[in-house]
């Protein structure tokens, strides 16, 4: 009864200490937690040094940015459980030592089973305490083949990882091209929309004090400061947008949002793909090339591999087995042995399951072969919008660069007027801002029809570089790349 009661009492205490409460995270420990993720951001980044290109500002990109970097860790992560799966297919060598031991004599007696009687004294074959070692080498046939079959499935999620780090890529490249122009209208404007908001607020100061002293009419004195507070709302307004592209580009650049940096900004080169093409011939590389079909594809292959582990998985499993074998037993003959042998098994459950198995693969194969039709139709659809994006752009930046040529002369003749006096101050500060407008119109023209060409690239699903470009490289030299890239002309001629 005390042996009973001791043991309750250990198991109570057992069961008591194996029970875990949650514990919430300290104060210190999500500071030290959010401080570890701040000094994480920049880590072994190289430093803006002078002012961002284009290109380096894609590279930057490329190489630092978190959305990125999260896809390169997924496929670094692909191919390590591909290589995992390849090391399941080789044999098994497993060691085993053990002890064992008891508290009396393993003896025993004999008896015959035909008169009862015992025949021999108590003895023993077996010491108390004996020590074991064996080495086996072991290797299952059937697991051999499922694992050649998931060795393979891995090996095509791997590809697909690829894919889907080009799908990352183009996005980028594509955010990038755009957002820099617009940052660049940004800090080429800013200086002028300073100076017309200036002068707006000096106009604005004067037009009040000549309606307090009555040197004009109240209702043209009102109706022109509300002409000037229009003007300094859209400046307000320009300002703000042109701003947060800033904001924009420093994040996918991984810079920090209140990060001072200029950028070099280029002269407006005449954009022209040449896109004289059989439509046709562009949706025939984009079916080729596109990562969200070739994902498909790859997602396929996985499926008709499922089909041989199925009907693997009906064949009986025959593991054979060799290795030395040690034991401390002083009784016996020999304590050092080699043994060998085969063992068969056959799960008959697979067998009655396969029926059912062959269903579900079918039907993700039907799934598959679906989206396989619904993405070509929509890549189709896209390879079209984005040839008609870019002839429509180059036609608004072309009306754009002339409306601007137009709206200088202007506002040179304006000026020129108001020097002497043939035209009125408010005349001046309101074709100032038609000028500003048409300055930020321009650029962002010229960042919609980067922006287009991105596009075409990327419903074509071609790369923004050539030949192997790893992020591993300097941001100098991934910038020079895909410099070189973006100024290749595009062709089709691999297009058939």
């Amino acid at each position: 009864m005390r042996n009973k009661k001791l043991m309750a009492a250990a198991l109570a205490v057992a069961l008591s200490g194996c029970a875990v409460n949650p514990q919430a995270l300290t104060t210190d420990e999500m500071v030290s937690f959010a401080d570890a993720n701040l000094s994480a951001l920049a880590a072994d980044q190289e430093p803006v040094s002078g002012p961002i290109s284009l290109y380096e500002a894609m590279a930057r990109a490329l190489k630092y940015n978190l959305d990125f970097r999260v896809e390169r860790m997924k496929q670094a992560l692909a191919m390590g459980d591909a290589e995992l799966k390849s090391w399941n297919m080789l044999p098994s060598l497993v060691a085993k030592a053990g002890y064992s031991g008891r508290s009396n004599e393993p003896g025993g007696r004999s008896e015959s089973l035909l008169t009862g009687v015992q025949s021999l004294q108590p003895s023993k074959s077996t010491e108390k305490n004996m020590f074991t070692a064996n080495l086996e080498f072991s290797w299952d046939i059937l697991d051999f083949g499922l694992s050649y079959v998931r060795a393979k499935q891995a090996a095509d999620r791997v590809l697909i990882a690829q894919e889907r780090t080009r799908k990352v890529i183009n996005r980028i490249i594509e955010d990038v091209r755009s957002s820099f122009w617009r940052a660049a209208s940004a800090q080429r404007l800013n200086t002028a929309m300073n100076r017309l908001r200036q002068r707006v607020a000096r106009a604005l100061r004067n037009a009040r004090r000549q309606a307090r002293s009555g040197q004009t009419e109240p209702l043209a004195a009102l109706t022109y400061e509300r002409e000037l507070l229009s003007i300094k709302r859209q400046l307000s307004e320009l300002q703000r947008d042109l701003r947060s592209t800033r904001v924009q580009l420093a994040l996918l650049m991984n810079l920090a949002p209140g990060q001072h940096y200029t950028l070099a900004i280029p002269r407006h080169r005449p954009a022209d793909l040449n896109l004289k093409w059989n439509p046709e011939r562009m949706i025939a590389m984009a079916l080729r090339n596109r990562p969200e079909l070739r994902e498909v594809a790859y997602q396929q292959r996985i499926n008709a591999k499922e089909v041989d582990a199925a009907l693997l998985e009906l064949l009986p499993g025959i593991r054979l087995y060799a290795g030395p074998n040690w034991d401390s037993n002083k009784y016996l003959y020999n304590n050092d042995w080699v043994s060998w042998g085969a063992r068969a098994s056959w799960n008959l459950m697979h067998v009655f399951r396969y029926p059912a198995r062959k269903r579900q693969i079918n039907a993700r194969e039907d799934v598959l072969k679906a989206q396989a039709q619904a993405l070509a139709m929509a890549i189709m659809a896209q390879v079209h919008i984005a040839r008609v994006r870019y002839l429509y752009q180059r036609h608004v930046f072309s009306a754009a660069r002339e409306y601007f040529d137009v709206q200088r002369r202007i506002l040179g003749k304006v000026r020129a007027a108001t020097m002497q006096d043939a035209a009125s101050e408010q005349s001046l500060i309101r074709e100032q801002m038609n000028t500003v407008l048409a300055a930020v119109k321009y650029d962002v023209a010229y960042a919609d029809l980067q922006n287009a060409i991105a596009s075409v690239y990327a419903s074509l699903g071609l790369d923004p570089y050539d030949g192997p470009v790893s992020t591993d490289m300097s941001v100098k030299a991934l910038a020079a790349a895909l410099k070189r890239a973006w100024r290749k002309p595009l062709r089709l001629a691999r297009a058939k």
